[in-house]
């Protein structure tokens, strides 16, 4: 394949469409201008052919010094559920959120802010296209910010260890990895994790399988 062929190829023109995404992403200030934020650093990760798609809340502190999703301690105990799940570090899904900037700490000091519903709209737009382009199979959502997104406002034990068909892509609730989470003291509740996680391997092999035919 020449030079001329790369630049018509398929999948080098979703990359670059993706690439361009994600820079304009990153250059989003729309929640410091409305006052929301005191300095926006949007942080996103991932490839238009990615199939699997992994939806948090917003990035945390840690996130801000290294540029990545997931790369602090709720993150790495999200890696070790992937493992689980049969998803390795060398193949991590497309990881986003729902507002894409490091909201603050919580004003109890236990945890992150929840972004509030006009930050979550201004943000919005950016997830949509996300979506549109790189158009996942599996929807892994982490959270209940993520779930409220996609599946509806409903306790973490009555959709952790379900999933739900919606289109074309599969929807998988995961809690959030959280230290600050207590929901997976309850031995009922770590086993609707594992449950989930199983879903989560079953649906990753169904797309390896897909792609191999």
């Amino acid at each position: 394949m020449n030079v001329g062929d790369r630049a018509r190829d398929p999948a080098n023109t979703s990359e670059r469409t993706v690439a361009r995404l994600h820079a304009r992403i990153r250059a989003c200030t729309k929640c410091v201008e409305a006052g929301y934020l005191p300095s926006a650093f949007p942080i996103v990760a991932g490839k238009a052919s990615d199939r699997v798609m992994i939806i948090g809340q917003a990035p945390g502190s840690v996130e801000i010094t290294t540029g990545l999703p997931f790369s602090g301690r709720a993150g790495a105990q999200l890696r070790r559920w992937l493992v689980e799940a049969g998803i390795d570090e060398a193949h991590l899904p497309y990881r986003t959120s729902i507002t894409k900037c490091f909201p603050g700490k919580a004003a109890s000091g236990a945890g992150d802010r929840r972004p509030s519903p006009p930050e979550i709209a201004l943000c919005a737009s950016w997830l949509d296209a996300e979506l549109a382009l790189v158009r996942p199979r599996v929807l892994l959502l982490v959270g209940t910010l993520a779930i409220e997104r996609f599946w509806g406002r409903v306790p973490l034990s009555d959709v952790v260890g379900k999933s739900r068909v919606d289109g074309d892509r599969i929807l998988i609730p995961l809690p959030h990895p959280s230290g600050a989470s207590r929901w997976l003291n309850d031995s009922e509740n770590r086993e609707r994790l594992r449950r989930a996680l199983r879903i989560v391997r079953r649906a990753a092999k169904g797309l390896t399988l897909q792609s191999a035919q």
